[in-house]
């Protein structure tokens, strides 16, 4: 995630919980991350500093001793040329990024060049070297191949903007193209009847477990939505919930995946959904629990206010499908099958696509396939209605 720079002293920027400044010093631009705190003392500790870095260099008294100095944790004090490991690792500690991401850079990196080139100069990668790297991995699909590769040319990127490096030698990779897989929704059949299993359950506290797939084949939400979603934005008058949390990593967010909130509105499948967790949460109140305030709309059990992580849904799902012998699909496939829905009973995109809160290119290149075949005969109807085509030839087949 870029820094952030805006009102600050030229030259400087926040990166995460630290800050970095800039300058150029023998023909080179040079940055440095500072060990003081992203309040307004340290900002003007940090310009103090660049100030007198920035005279130092117009009167030429900066040399080596004195820049590892004043920046004893520098890469770059001694005069030492900068490593990869060194330079991915700073980078990676200056990101302010979500912690999925984190562990996703830090995975990449950990597996597939940490152990190449950890100590290897900077200077020295080049594109042929990282081409023999990527003949010997074993990737175990193209999906990771392309994760790893998009990280790496992320990193160098970025080395590159910082004048360490002439150029990318990962730009030149040629990383597997991204596969997007079409979606397999249920039919509204498969949907009702898997949702009267989930129900049927005689062990009452799973009975939350139907109430949450019931409201996600009918409202479209991210699985990670409904898991975050509260009691507090929940209209029931206006028939609206306001989409605004997410569960990442296991612990909730105040932000969707797309960063943006909206409001869902609820059909009576959806309220129905709701009565019923509405019924569950008054009897969990009256139990022996512990907890006595469940804020969130579908808590999984008397010692946990919600479901922890989406991979906890699976312990319900895959035997209600299995049971009823329907072909597995993904919990995430109810949000596919409330837009097919949608789209086959003739629904306006735009609409669509604010309630799963896609945008509308988004929901036209997902859904295609579905789109057309909602319209097709519709479409051909216009042809068959259309001036002359009403007018048969009168041919006949010859008999003899």
């Amino acid at each position: 995630m870029a820094g952030k720079s805006v009102g600050l002293p030229a030259g400087m920027e926040i990166r995460g919980d630290t800050i970095r400044i800039r300058f150029s010093w023998e023909g080179k631009r040079r940055s440095e991350t500072l060990t003081l705190p992203t309040t307004k003392a340290g900002i003007q500790a940090a310009t103090r500093l660049r100030d007198q870095v920035i005279s130092l260099i117009k009167h030429g008294l900066l040399d080596e001793a004195k820049y590892a100095e004043l920046f004893p944790g520098s890469v770059l004090s001694g005069g030492k040329e900068v490593l990869f490991g060194e330079y991915a690792q700073a980078w990676l500690s200056g990101r302010e990024i979500e912690e999925g991401t984190y562990l996703n850079y830090k995975s990449a990196l950990n597996l597939y060049w940490m152990p190449h080139l950890v100590l290897t100069r900077l200077s020295a990668i080049s594109t042929m070297m990282l081409r023999r790297i990527v003949a010997e991995v074993e990737w175990s699909s193209p999906g990771v191949k392309r994760n790893a590769l998009v990280r790496l040319s992320t990193i160098l990127d970025d080395a590159v903007r910082e004048e360490l490096i002439p150029k990318n030698p990962a730009e030149l990779l040629d990383a597997p193209k991204r596969k997007k897989g079409e979606p397999d929704p249920f039919s509204l059949d498969e949907a009702n009847e898997i949702i009267a299993e989930l129900y049927k359950t005689d062990h009452w506290p799973s009975g939350i477990y139907a109430a949450f797939f019931e409201f996600a084949f009918f409202t479209g939400m991210r699985p990670q939505e409904i898991i975050a979603l509260r009691w507090d934005e929940v209209d029931l008058k206006k028939r609206q919930a306001h989409v605004c949390r997410a569960i990442a990593q296991g612990v909730i967010k105040e932000r969707t995946k797309t960063k943006k909130n909206r409001h869902v509105l609820l059909n009576d499948r959806a309220l129905h959904a709701l009565e019923f967790a509405a019924q569950y949460a008054k009897r969990r109140k009256a139990g022996t629990s512990s907890i006595k305030e469940y804020p969130y709309v579908f808590p999984p059990s008397k010692m946990s206010q919600h479901i922890r992580q989406t991979s906890d849904l699976h312990k319900q799902w895959g035997p209600a499908l299995e049971k009823l012998g329907t072909r597995y699909r993904p919990p995430y496939n109810c949000r596919h099958t409330y837009a097919t829905i949608c789209i086959m009973s003739g629904m306006n995109p735009a609409f669509i696509a604010q309630q799963l809160g896609h945008s509308v290119q988004m929901l036209l290149s997902t859904y295609a396939r579905w789109l057309n075949s909602s319209g097709d005969w519709g479409e051909m109807e216009k042809l068959q209605n259309a001036p002359g085509m009403a007018q048969v030839p009168n041919v006949r087949l010859a008999t003899h």
